[in-house]
């Protein structure tokens, strides 16, 4: 006869076997329609390696083989694994993305595996339910081109949507688009070695740095060696090549390279060491007549904590920055990524979206990826009410709470004008230009109509918001200085 704690034992095991069959069956219904809303290409290159590592409590545990990978599909996919979840398991509230390289991940349920989803069946027998078996090189791990003697497998693959065809130029990014290409058409130009790219998040940097690596190495057949990683990966390899004693071959492999892309270098900052390993590795490869390519949340003036010498050599050559996206850039961008998805999505739609999700282009395309995959999976048109309900949490992040008595106030201050100024009849350029620009940010910032916009400045006429508005956008465009001011402001609201 079993004892008690014999049957108990058994119980628990049983009760840990149904857990684990659900977590998988849920873990391969989420991969399999994240593989139908990315696509192929995608999935295999980013998303195919991840692991259920665990489920504790409300929080599900993903595992990624690298930081590299672990950040990229944090920023991409974050949002959109822990809406699955919630779909599938209501009890997750919570989904951590770490990676396995960091060390101590040992879930008391094993690790489910990912492969490649059953995508015609709920079933969840074809995934693994140990990880025994040697995960398949991720592109972290590999060159941006073939592999080989030269270069080694320092860095990271290059991303097949990068391209110059998918890059929207408009007037925040014209200046470092030309740059960008005139490095893929004539690499080592000393005007334009180093390129360094700066601007704030979700703005095109690394897109740019990818879509060099790709046009260089069209142009020679395959035969460029591009190495691209982020300020972390150069780190992470540098310090690897300390422990293991390899350090020379860590210099020989990078320094052999035609080209060397470094993203966010504003990573380096405090750690002296890496950026003197860095600050050797420029000087060689400029002094060999290989391209360096570098981008950062910043210029390099204004990168504190970063070495003197360093700032120097990076100031060097062609510094390019990107501005703030504006609504005409974020529309064609919405456009282009619309009809590449073969989803009917009305005008009114995207030009809701390019008002409402105005500081990252990342997001508001994962906004637009979203509402296509929602209206793919269901069978149902995109609305301007389904988009609202779609997105309702992103977008209620993104309400904007400023009003157009606040912005007038804070541009008054800014210009030195009275307050009343903004709603009087003078006409004097020294008030009729800040007041110009008080309409251009109401009409960004707020969901008010022109009318109710002129209402709101002394009773003018919608005719005279309009033109106020393209007053201030011609301007912008020739004059820096007005247009840092006005940015200025434009920053100051968005806090």
């Amino acid at each position: 006869m079993s004892s008690p704690v014999v049957n108990s034992q058994v119980t628990r095991e049983i009760d840990d076997s149904r857990q684990l069959e659900q977590l998988a069956a849920q873990w391969a219904r989420i991969r399999g329609r994240l593989q139908q809303e990315v696509g192929d290409v995608v999935y295999r290159t980013w998303l195919k390696n991840m692991t259920l590592a665990g489920l504790d409590g409300d929080e599900v545990t993903v595992a990624l083989p690298s930081p590299f990978l672990r950040d990229y599909v944090r920023g991409q996919y974050g949002d959109r694994l822990d809406a699955l979840w919630r779909t599938e398991n209501p009890a997750v509230r919570r989904v951590e993305l770490v990676s396995a390289r960091a060390g101590g991940i040992e879930p008391a349920m094993g690790m489910i595996a990912g492969g490649e989803p059953d995508l015609s069946t709920d079933a969840p027998a074809h995934i693994p339910l140990a990880s025994t078996a040697p995960a398949t090189p991720m592109p972290s791990q590999s060159m941006a081109a073939a592999p080989s003697e030269r270069g080694g497998d320092l860095a990271g693959a290059l991303d097949p949507r990068f391209e110059f065809d998918t890059f929207v130029v408009g007037k925040p990014n014209e200046f470092a688009h030309a740059c960008a290409r005139r490095v893929a058409e004539e690499p080592s130009n000393p005007k334009f070695n180093p390129l360094f790219l700066y601007g704030d998040v979700g703005l095109g940097k690394t897109h740019l740095m990818h879509a060099i690596g790709h046009e260089l190495t069209r142009r020679r057949g395959g035969e460029a060696q591009v190495a691209y990683m982020s300020a972390e990966k150069f780190m992470y390899r540098f310090i690897t090549a300390i422990r293991s004693n390899s350090t020379m071959d860590f210099k020989e492999q990078l320094r052999s390279v035609d080209v060397l892309m470094i993203d966010d270098l504003q990573f380096l900052i405090g750690k002296d060491n890496t950026q003197e390993e860095f600050f050797h590795t420029f000087n060689a490869l400029i002094e060999s007549g290989r391209q360096i390519v570098v981008s950062a949340d910043k210029s390099p003036s204004d990168l504190s904590g970063i070495e003197n010498r360093l700032r120097t050599r990076l100031n060097c050559g062609m510094v390019a920055d990107l501005h703030a996206t504006t609504f005409e850039l974020r529309l064609s961008i919405l456009e282009a990524k619309a009809a590449q998805s073969g989803v009917e999505v009305p005008p009114k739609v995207l030009e809701y979206l390019a008002h409402k999700i105005a500081t990252n282009v990342r997001e508001l395309e994962g906004c637009l990826n979203r509402l296509t995959a929602h209206a793919s999976m269901f069978n149902r048109p995109i609305t301007l009410d389904g988009t609202q309900d779609v997105l309702k949490d992103i977008l209620k992040a993104h309400d904007r709470r400023v009003t157009i008595e606040e912005i007038q106030k804070r541009v008054a201050e800014q210009w030195g004008i009275r307050l009343t100024d903004m709603t009087s009849a003078r006409r004097s350029r020294n008030v009729a230009r800040p007041r110009q620009v008080a309409m251009y940010l109401a009409k960004m910032f707020t969901d008010r109509s022109l009318p109710e916009i002129g209402r709101m400045f002394g009773n003018r006429d919608h005719t005279t918001v309009i033109h106020g508005i393209k007053q201030v956008t011609l301007i912008m465009e020739t004059d820096p200085d007005f247009r840092e001011r006005v940015e200025l402001m434009q920053g100051l609201l968005k806090r």
